[in-house]
């Protein structure tokens, strides 16, 4: 399967206007005018701060060990990179590769268990922001406050992204597919279901070994801690971190528009999404690293993919969006 050269992706996304930027104009926006600052969110509000307290006990030694500490590590892979990066964002919403069915319904549920909504939500808000990017229907803009792009746009209401108003905009193509309708009504359960399989995978290796219940128990604990819930709240930042600082602080390599920048430590804490002034240049592209100094590894396991069979229709950057050699 080869790649090749695209145009942009969902017809309502921004392509580039030209190569070699001039800097973006910054500007104060309000908050979106559906947001209602008086209403919280609830169920986005009550697992953020559940999971950042419940990561709070890797600081206690009974919780730590080193396997639950290279879990994390690997985590932040699996479940941040193949599941966040490459499925709900480069392929889910903008279409830039195909993978065969089976393989695409692992990377829905590595996606679900970063606890980032079901991929229908996702894909339809982020849809929004590349068509209001930095602009007051931006739903994360950070022109209208760091904190409210990192976080704060999620924990309270804003009427435009309501589920069935969102989707019937921008996520029509999801919600059809009878799969994803499953992930919608089963997205907590798939969560609970990873929380029994970390601490029943510590618990059941612990007792397989010899140990103590009460070790065993102890272990189970690590990896649930370590695996679950310092992952999660990791991937959480990283994802959001391209949200705000990537529209805050970085180079730019394109005009498009908007306040995008290429973030260098962003990019390489997120596996490529921090090249995000070149993502918005050309958002259907599969490759975010322009230059070749560029490191995305979400790229490299595309290509991999691609190599082995598993990905197909790769879309790479368009000529005119790839930036001059500096």
């Amino acid at each position: 399967m080869n790649e090749r050269q695209t145009g942009s992706g969902h017809p309502s996304l921004p392509a580039s206007l030209a190569s070699g930027a001039r800097p973006a104009i910054r500007r104060r926006l309000a908050l979106p005018a559906a947001v209602d600052r008086r209403r919280i969110v609830w169920r986005y509000a009550i697992p953020v701060a559940l999971y950042h307290l419940l990561a709070l006990l890797a600081f206690l030694p009974w919780f730590f060990s080193w396997t639950g500490v290279a879990l994390a590590v690997l985590g932040l892979y699996v479940f941040g990179t193949l599941g966040i990066n490459l499925y709900y964002h480069r392929l889910l919403t903008h279409r830039g590769l195909v993978v065969p069915r089976p393989v695409e319904r692992v990377l829905a549920i590595l996606g679900v268990c970063c606890l980032q909504d079901a991929p229908a939500r996702w894909v339809a808000v982020h849809r929004r922001h590349h068509e209001h990017a930095d602009e007051r229907p931006d739903p994360h803009s950070p022109l209208a406050g760091f904190l409210w792009s990192h976080v704060g746009w999620m924990l309270v209401e804003n009427a435009d992204l309501a589920r069935l108003h969102i989707y019937e905009r921008y996520a029509k193509d999801i919600v059809r597919d009878r799969f994803q309708r499953r992930l919608e009504r089963s997205y907590g359960w798939i969560n609970l279901a990873s929380w029994l399989a970390f601490y029943g995978a510590g618990l059941a290796a612990g007792l397989l070994a010899g140990w103590s219940v009460a070790a065993s128990a102890q272990f189970g604990a690590s990896l649930l801690v370590w695996g679950v819930f310092v992952r999660t709240v990791l991937v959480w930042h990283i994802t959001w971190s391209v949200n705000s600082a990537s529209h805050l602080w970085g180079y730019r390599s394109h005009e498009t528009g908007e306040d995008s920048r290429n973030n260098v430590l962003v990019a390489l804490i997120s596996n490529g999404e921090g090249w995000h002034n070149n993502h918005h240049a050309d958002p259907r592209s599969a490759r975010h690293g322009h230059r070749w100094w560029e490191l995305d590894v979400t790229w490299l396991t595309i290509r991999l993919m691609g190599r082995l069979g598993l990905a197909g229709n790769i879309a790479g950057p368009r000529r005119r969006a790839r930036p001059a050699p500096p």
